[in-house]
């Protein structure tokens, strides 16, 4: 132990407290809800840096990259969450820091607020726009579902389109529809809908639930995705009166899973109405012209007896015969021209995707190459070695080894303990 009265340097002041602060269990585990000031996202690790502030104090914080990953929650200035770490003094800046592990919202006015500050957001930004919306294949080839293969929204939608449109493939493309990643499992299920063959409509959703259940249906990144989406995609989230931000950003919205299916899947019976309207005026039309292409060939049948019947027949059907060339010609220059256009573009597609493919490559060649060259491990291979004090950071100077009794170095091929002699 070191001795305040006898002289202590900053280092080990700064220890000294460290160690008291380990010392007291109460801080090992502590649970705070409180508001989010000073907001900061590194971009290079991850991190997140922030204060927790109340009306007469306020506390630094940090929550590493791992632990914000599964908070499924992306905090902003103003928010109230609760969050749960423990206490440590980071020595170098000479402060206490609270290590956030766990984050979530503090009740259901902070998410509707950022709600309603993100739904704002992708409005301005024109996400909502009526004129990006897309309209559904009346008879679509097949339909991607997206929602959990355990819930009951997907019977809700098998039961529906067994009615309405048997005939009709759907591929279920499974995720998660609540809880921390889920909004990143959707996001991952619309990036495969590209992927899938002859795929003309997404029906994305779940059943009901608490607003906080269907809080993936509110992040940014699901809606962004739905937005950027090839495919027409109908969103049916919850019960008829539930709102999400999904709901805003897809091409339609459904109050329900079911009533997505009913927009998505044709009935057939109304179909087969369609179908018996279009013969019954296919028929009227047809023995309409027939009859009066009857009434004209009785006409012509008439003129060719009053006038020179041989010549005006071989006229007729040399004007036949030339006309039938010119529209054979017409269909197969037509033909070669589309598919030149197709093979064209194809090859450019093609050479779009070698390019693409070739450049990242070079990128990551690149990026190999760059760690390679900053390696440590590089470093012991020309012989070099590296010492370390017991809690595994390294020493850097002779002067800090000094102050320790054990060390470890780390050379090429092993590591080797040392303890210093008084």
């Amino acid at each position: 132990m070191y001795s305040v009265t006898s002289g202590c340097s900053v280092s080990e002041l700064n220890q000294m407290i460290a160690e008291s602060l380990r010392a007291d269990p109460r801080l090992r585990s502590v649970t705070v809800t409180a508001e989010i000031s000073g907001f900061k996202h590194h971009a290079a690790s991850g991190h997140w840096y922030f204060l927790l502030k109340d009306a007469c104090a306020a506390i630094s914080c940090v929550m590493f990259r791992q632990n914000n990953l599964r908070s499924g929650l992306y905090p902003r200035d103003g928010d109230r969450v609760t969050v749960r770490g423990y206490v440590e003094f980071y020595g170098r800046d000479g402060k206490v820091q609270l290590y956030v592990m766990e984050m979530k919202a503090a009740g259901l006015g902070s998410l509707y607020e950022q709600f309603e500050i993100l739904k704002q957001k992708l409005k301005t930004e024109g996400l909502f726009d009526p004129g990006r919306k897309r309209l559904l294949p009346q008879i679509p080839r097949k339909v991607a579902v997206i929602t959990s293969a355990s819930g009951a929204a997907l019977h809700d939608i098998l039961n529906v389109s067994g009615q309405r449109s048997p005939f009709v493939p759907i591929v279920l493309i499974p995720s998660a529809v609540q809880g921390p990643g889920a909004a990143k499992e959707l996001v991952s299920a619309l990036e495969k809908v590209p992927l899938i063959p002859d795929v003309e409509a997404v029906i994305i959703g779940r059943g009901g639930g608490s607003p906080e259940d269907l809080w993936c249906f509110n992040e940014e990144i699901v809606a962004r995705a739905v937005a950027a989406c090839p495919v027409p995609v109908v969103s049916g989230v919850g019960h008829e009166t539930d709102f999400t931000i999904c709901d805003y950003a897809a091409d339609i919205r459904a109050s329900t899973p079911s009533n997505a299916a009913e927009i998505v899947f044709p009935d057939r019976e109304e179909l087969m109405g369609k179908v018996q309207l279009f013969r019954t005026e296919l028929v009227r039309s047809v023995s309409g012209r027939l009859h009066g292409t009857m009434l004209q060939v009785l006409h012509l049948k008439d003129r060719i007896q009053k006038l020179s019947p041989e010549s005006v027949l071989h006229s007729l059907l040399d004007r036949t015969h030339q006309t039938r060339q010119r529209l054979n010609n017409a269909i197969r220059l037509e033909l070669r021209e589309r598919e030149n256009d197709r093979k064209q573009t194809q090859i450019r597609l093609n050479y779009g995707i070698e390019r693409l493919f070739a450049s990242r490559e070079h990128e990551l060649d690149r990026i190999r190459t760059a760690l390679q060259a900053i390696s440590p491990m590089n470093v012991l291979e020309r012989g070099y070695a590296m010492v370390f004090d017991p809690e595994g950071k390294v020493i850097p100077d002779a002067e800090a080894a000094g102050k320790q009794r054990d060390m470890e170095i780390r050379f090429r091929d092993g590591t080797v303990h040392t303890r210093r002699k008084e």
